[in-house]
């Protein structure tokens, strides 16, 4: 799947972004993956990467958290790919973009990540290791991860 990729900052969004956005994280993390807020309070801190197919639809999105905000490090989060494109590797490509926006805005500072605990292998293989044990979050099971700069 070919996608084009916009990074944006929370002022930037526009009404229509923003509005998909919010739009695919509902479907996923609250339908989905059961009820609780997804608007936390850290997106106006945030870089937004939309992932929009050939037709404009969002297909992939996530969000940088400033260094300082959530942690030290910079912090991926809100990585979701929509239902309709899962197990085509769109994961993976959406992470290493951010992984890769990271390590260009802030060069030698580690990435932290808040990672489902079933997810944790997936991100292993990003070179994300897991710095602490199990925890909820949301009701779902968590662990934290740090990839090194």
């Amino acid at each position: 799947m070919n996608l084009h990729f916009d990074w944006l900052r929370f002022a930037d969004l526009g009404v229509d972004n923003l509005y998909d956005a919010l739009a695919l994280r509902c479907r996923v993390f609250i339908l989905e993956q059961g009820p609780y807020l997804d608007p936390d309070g850290f997106d106006r801190l945030s870089w937004h990467l939309l992932g929009r197919d050939a037709a404009g639809g969002l297909q992939a999105y996530l969000r940088v958290v400033d260094p300082g905000v959530k942690y030290v490090e910079p912090s991926i989060g809100r990585v979701i790919t929509s239902p309709a494109s899962r197990g085509s590797g769109l994961g993976r490509v959406l992470m290493n973009e951010g992984i890769a926006r990271c390590c260009a805005a802030w060069p030698g500072q580690g990435i932290r990540i808040s990672a489902q605990a079933r997810l944790e292998r997936f991100y292993g293989e990003l070179g994300f290791r897991r710095v602490g044990d199990n925890y909820g979050e949301d009701g779902i099971p968590h662990v934290e991860m740090l990839r090194a700069a």
